[in-house]
């Protein structure tokens, strides 16, 4: 069995948030099919953890859509469809979009600096290859965006969508090459907001977005798909090891159309 070692103080939180991208992963590349069963006790003892930080794993995937928690019978993998993802992303676009435009002329040059501090710690995780570094990263550069608009109602409507959308979010970015476009997207936004040109920012946001769209689209025609037969689940007593350490995409479904 192998365990995963956490720093002390918040080892839950680290535990779960580890689990949930394992259990993430899992369930994009095909392993856990619409419909399979999520046993908390299978999974503590696969991932070599007590029952708690699984719990939690499955009560995020829960808010996120990817799993579905049936009182009394245990999680199961959520039923999805692509069109469904794909409208979650065609709405995050506009409203981050906006965010983009409003954070654009209300940041303040300390708001800018923190969000720049970010951007180039991204940098370092993309050259690395560095999934879970540049997801996390990728994450807190949205949430400053969020945060720039200085409006708390809209950022905490751009939260909520990031949430149901943040299983997806970070299946896009194992899409080969994505890591490195998803920063170079980021970059050109910067630079628009630098200029205090919010039409432009909000334009490369929405851009961003759908290009982010687009490439779990390319991921999946590869055939790694949430939404596939269920295929055998992996063995539950084999243990696996959670690590411790542009121009504007047109609408994803019309790009899948083209390349039917």
């Amino acid at each position: 069995m192998t365990g995963v070692d956490a720093a002390p103080g918040n080892a839950a939180d680290l535990l779960s948030d580890r689990i949930r991208n394992a259990l993430t992963d899992a369930i994009a590349a095909g392993d856990y099919g619409p419909g399979a069963s999520l046993d908390e006790q299978a999974l503590a003892d696969r991932y070599g953890v007590s029952r708690t930080p699984v719990r939690e794993a499955l009560r995020q995937l829960s808010v996120a859509g990817l799993v579905k928690i049936r009182p009394r019978r245990g999680a199961v993998v959520a039923p999805v469809t692509i069109e469904r993802i794909m409208e979650m992303f065609e709405a995050t676009a506009e409203i981050e979009a906006l965010c983009a435009r409003l954070a654009t002329h209300r940041m303040t040059p300390l708001e800018r600096s923190a969000m720049l501090r970010i951007h180039t710690a991204a940098e370092e995780a993309a050259r690395a290859g560095d999934l879970d570094q540049y997801d996390a990263r990728n994450r807190h550069f949205h949430e400053a965006l969020y945060q720039g608009t200085h409006n708390q109602f809209l950022a905490e409507q751009a939260m909520a969508i990031r949430e149901r959308l943040g299983a997806y979010r970070r299946t896009q970015l194992r899409q080969d090459g994505r890591l490195a476009r998803s920063h170079s997207e980021h970059g050109v936004l910067i630079q628009a907001i630098m200029r205090g040109d919010g039409d432009e920012a909000a334009k490369w946001m929405r851009a961003h977005l759908l290009n982010a769209s687009g490439a779990l689209l390319d991921y999946f025609d590869h055939g790694a798909s949430p939404v596939s037969d269920a295929r055998e689940a992996p063995q539950q007593n084999e243990p696996v090891r959670l690590d411790e350490d542009a121009e504007q995409a047109p609408p994803p479904r019309e790009r899948r159309a083209r390349k039917a």
